[in-house]
């Protein structure tokens, strides 16, 4: 079957991002590549061989398996991911940095079993909301097993741990509870009821309410609280309309921290200005309706719910991370899709992106 109009739309959007996102981590990783590895070329060199050679692999594999196969191992993938979540706390496989326990040691290559597990939770919520005998409205009661996988996958993520990647998890399932038909009120009562929670753990945890009182009031503490996000604007504030020009950022000189990481953004508008921070954000919106009108499009309940989710994940994270940097909300620590440095991202969005293909090569 052919690919539907949106779906070459996207195809052609997702070439766009890979090679955007190659051009900004050479300018944005040659300084911090020479310094830790010796090589101003290390994370764009990394990132291709590790990260976009491998995804585009997994991407054209994946458009063309039948996506309703994902469907029958669905509770399988979910325990692989779940299972390497928890190999990340064993001695000799797993390894933390900056007090984060996130990575698995494969001698080969690290990977991070969290990106994997946004996009089996996916599955797993599409598979279990499209069953013709799950009763979504069906009261208080339909919530419990969707509660119990939410909360051990938030056990997990906590004891790490990653905030960021809870939150979007979060954010991930409970839309697809929304797309999957619950009442309103029950939507509503679940949003909350997570919110109150979420919020009482950035409070209770030290380093995380430091970050909240940055967002409130950045000028406090420059030299530590403050310092990231007001070097994240005073890189944002510089570019102007037009970007001081590629290369040219001065902020990933030693300046700005993760500047390969959650805060290439800022990096991306320093060097292109606004027009650049417009683009970027122009591709991801068009990139989520083209993936939409695939939803739409899709022959069961199962594609739709699954386009969906990963829609939520791929520009609910970019949205984040766009966001954060700018100071409109409290620093996350998520990257940005696509952009930031990350093979173990890149490989699962683009994973998730071919299963999206998919359905829409088999909506008719």
């Amino acid at each position: 079957m052919e690919v539907s109009k949106s779906g070459k739309t996207l195809t052609i959007l997702i070439f766009i991002l890979i090679v955007f996102g190659l051009a900004m981590l050479s300018s944005a990783g040659v300084v911090e590549g020479q310094k830790r590895f010796g090589s101003a070329s290390y994370f764009f060199v990394h990132q291709l061989l590790y990260g976009v050679l491998p995804g585009l692999a997994i991407f054209f594999l994946f458009s063309r398996i039948n996506y309703k196969f994902w469907k029958k191992i669905a509770l399988p993938l979910l325990i692989v991911a779940v299972g390497l979540m928890v190999l990340v706390f064993m001695p000799g496989i797993g390894y933390g940095l900056r007090g984060a326990n996130r990575w698995l040691d494969l001698r080969l290559f690290t990977f991070q079993p969290s990106e994997l597990l946004k996009l089996t939770l996916i599955i797993y919520l599409a598979a279990w909301f499209s069953r013709r005998d799950r009763q979504i409205d069906g009261g208080p009661q339909s919530l419990v097993p969707f509660l119990l996988v939410l909360g051990f996958i938030g056990l997990l993520l906590i004891s790490q741990p990653d905030m960021g990647t809870l939150i979007l998890v979060t954010m991930i399932a409970i839309s697809m509870y929304f797309f999957a038909g619950a009442k309103f009120t029950h939507f509503l009562a679940l949003f909350l009821i997570i919110g109150v929670l979420l919020g009482a753990l950035s409070v209770i945890e030290p380093y995380r309410f430091k970050r909240l009182k940055a967002f409130i009031n950045p000028s406090s503490d420059q030299r530590d609280t403050s310092y990231h996000i007001n070097q994240a604007l005073l890189g944002i504030g510089s570019g102007g309309i037009f970007g001081l020009g590629f290369g040219q950022s001065r902020q990933k000189i030693n300046f700005l921290p993760e500047p390969v990481g959650d805060s290439i953004f800022a990096i991306v508008v320093e060097e292109l200005g606004l027009v650049g921070g417009v683009f970027l954000s122009a591709v991801f919106l068009i990139l989520s309706l083209a993936m939409i009108n695939i939803a739409k499009a899709a022959a069961s309940q199962f594609g739709k719910i699954l386009v969906l989710g990963v829609t939520v994940w791929i520009c609910g994270q970019a949205l984040i991370n766009i966001f954060a940097i700018s100071g409109l909300i409290p620093l996350t620590g998520l990257p940005l899709p696509f952009i930031s440095f990350g093979s173990s991202s890149l490989v699962s969005i683009l994973a998730g992106l071919g299963i999206v293909v998919s359905v829409s090569r088999h909506s008719y």
